[in-house]
């Protein structure tokens, strides 16, 4: 009964930390959903580490094909704010081949059965386009639960 207790206890106490990984840290800045949301959505910092944040925050003149340069103060503030709430997760936090989540091990893991027509859809256009597919991705839950795959 007391192992049980304790138990059920940790596995109260753990499942929030679990959950908030990938939930959208409350103190974002809103040059976060300014700048970075205005052409793709707005990553939880936890898809990544801090090295792989350091990286794409530090080239944002060629982002991903993009000029995505931003004044030093904006630039300032979301590198600190994304270096501070990166993830220190071993499985998200291995640096990401090309610093993108896409091409991280355990995307590729997760998303193993998806067929490569899929990415391609009209409606998907590509793997970085989580809300394609994670109808709740914004707030962090990729739930296989909150998954619906386009048709077209």
């Amino acid at each position: 009964m007391k192992n049980s207790l304790l138990l059920s206890l940790a596995l109260m106490t753990a499942m929030p930390v679990a959950a908030a990984k990938l939930s959208m840290p409350s103190d974002a800045p809103k040059s976060y959903e300014s700048e970075c949301a205005s052409c793709h959505m707005a990553y939880q910092p936890g898809l990544l580490g801090q090295k792989n944040w350091l990286n794409i925050m530090a080239d944002l003149g060629k982002h991903f094909g993009s000029d995505a340069s931003l004044d030093d103060k904006t630039q300032s503030e979301i590198s600190k704010w994304l270096i501070k709430n990166a993830s220190s997760d071993r499985k998200y936090s291995a640096v990401a081949p090309e610093n993108r989540i896409t091409k991280s091990a355990w995307f590729i893991k997760e998303h193993a059965e998806v067929k490569a027509e899929v990415w391609t859809r009209p409606s998907v256009k590509s793997s970085a386009n989580c809300t394609a597919c994670h109808t709740d991705a914004a707030t962090g839950n990729f739930s296989e639960r909150k998954i619906r795959i386009p048709v077209k």
